[in-house]
């Protein structure tokens, strides 16, 4: 593994992370069982071809991992795609895809806060939504600031649990379709249907399922506490995408076999958000949609905003250091060697952001559309810096991996972000702009952005 030091910085956090703990951290970012939640709206959305939906954002988001693993292994630091867009092509426009991917994880807690905070008021209502917020948000900030290692292990036990969750969904509902408990009409619609079947349809549904592979991206935010070299790093992103894929793929095509409503689901879609928990009703009882839908709520409410809110911190803190976020957001935790000032913003923000957003009606969905946004954005900055890193200045001439791969990637997510919800383009771009003003401030004042040991690293191989 390249030493940190070559690229201009210090070692501060602790590289205690082994590969098999950054792949549990990318398969809890994304939440095994993600789906639960948005199930319904795949599935009006893509003509009951939910399964179908699934297997092609597994394949678009794979040409987004791959890139990651190219620029992973030349920059293996902190930071994400502002590291590999700053390094890779340039320092403003890392600046810039790390201001647009802030869009993402500075947002995505709040969101996950929120969505649990209102899916267990509406188990527990005697308990307002407000104090499930604070909740989540004080428990995931000790943990997260206790360190590195103490998030690891809460994060393997969270995804055995999401998992034993899961495995009794998918007993009780194949059993239910074999036992003939329930009506199966076409076993395969679920991933072709002739008679909805159309590649508009298809793609609108696929713009949504990919939200359920956001967070594998995440396990590069780690790449300065991983023990293990910087390919693992990029192995550890793929090997979740292609585990988390495969298990999304599966329950969906179970859930659909099992939805009680087709025809009103297609035609009504899911505005409450209980499509799959009516499937798992259909299947096993009250209990189960009782217990899937507890489950959704802990999964997003504790331990997927648990890694959101660690690879937050770790982006304002890459960025800190440059001095292009403010530096006390740059302060490790000596004892527990963590950004100690960046994990308690990102919780204070979290927090009035979530409050905020449950007091309107529309609070969530706005939240949705703009973390869409802003990950896809900044993900068309990581294909560029592939190409311009390893082909313009390199001249590798691995035309697969270095040309290919994120050119394809680039023209599938130009796809998504053309054809976004108006409403997320309008607040996405205005993000961008006031980071455009920023970036100009800061050549006014003298303060241009620069990336520490970029002219002697920029004459090295990766």
């Amino acid at each position: 593994m390249a030493e940190l030091e070559q690229f201009g910085y210090r070692q501060e956090l602790s590289r205690s992370l082994s590969f098999t703990d950054l792949l549990i951290y990318g398969l809890i970012f994304m939440v095994p069982i993600a789906p639960f939640g948005i199930f319904g709206s795949v599935y009006s959305g893509s003509g009951g071809m939910v399964a179908l939906a699934y297997v092609i954002g597994m394949i678009a988001m794979m040409f987004t991992a791959l890139s990651y693993a190219q620029m992973v292994r030349a920059f293996p630091m902190a930071g994400s795609v502002y590291s590999y867009a700053g390094r890779g092509i340039a320092p403003p426009v890392g600046f810039l895809a790390g201001w647009v991917i802030l869009l993402d994880y500075v947002l995505v807690p709040g969101l996950l806060y929120l969505v649990a905070s209102v899916a267990m008021h509406s188990l527990v209502p005697g308990i307002p939504v407000w104090l499930w917020l604070v909740a989540f948000v004080l428990l995931n900030t000790v943990v997260n600031y206790l360190g590195i290692q103490m998030t690891a292990r809460v994060n393997k036990l969270m995804l055995v649990a999401e998992l034993i969750v899961l495995a009794i969904f998918l007993v009780v509902g194949l059993w239910a379709l074999f036992s003939g408990k329930v009506h199966v009409g076409n076993f395969w619609s679920p991933l072709f249907n002739a008679d909805t079947f159309e590649w508009s349809v298809v793609f609108g549904a696929v713009s949504i399922a990919v939200l359920s592979f956001l967070g594998f991206d995440g396990i590069s935010m780690l790449a300065e506490e991983s023990r293990e070299e910087a390919r693992q790093i990029g192995r550890a992103m793929v090997g979740a995408l292609l585990l988390a894929g495969t298990l999304f793929i599966v329950q969906t095509w179970v859930a659909a076999l099992l939805v009680p409503d087709a025809p009103g689901l297609l035609e009504n879609g899911d505005p409450e958000g209980t499509a799959f928990y009516d499937a798992a009703r259909a299947a096993g009882g009250g209990w189960l949609a009782n217990l899937t839908a507890l489950a959704t709520a802990i999964a997003w409410g504790f331990a997927n905003s648990l890694v959101a809110q660690a690879a937050t911190s770790r982006l304002l803190y890459a960025m800190a250091r440059d001095r292009q976020m403010p530096r006390f957001l740059a302060k490790i935790n000596e004892r527990h060697k963590v950004p100690a000032n960046a994990t308690l913003l990102v919780a204070a923000v979290s927090l009035a952001l979530g409050l905020y957003m449950a007091s309107r009606d529309d609070g969530i969905s706005l939240l949705s559309t703009l973390v869409n946004f802003g990950a896809m954005t900044a993900f068309l900055a990581l294909h560029v810096a592939v190409v311009v890193h390893y082909v313009v200045r390199q001249h590798s001439r691995d035309w697969l991996r270095h040309l290919a791969v994120p050119v394809i990637g680039f023209l599938i997510l130009l796809y998504v972000v053309i054809n976004a919800d108006i409403a997320a383009q309008t607040l996405g771009f205005i993000w961008l702009g006031i980071g455009v003003i920023v970036l100009i401030s800061f050549y006014v004042s003298g303060r241009r952005p620069q990336l520490a040991g970029l002219t002697s690293e920029s004459e090295s191989s990766s």
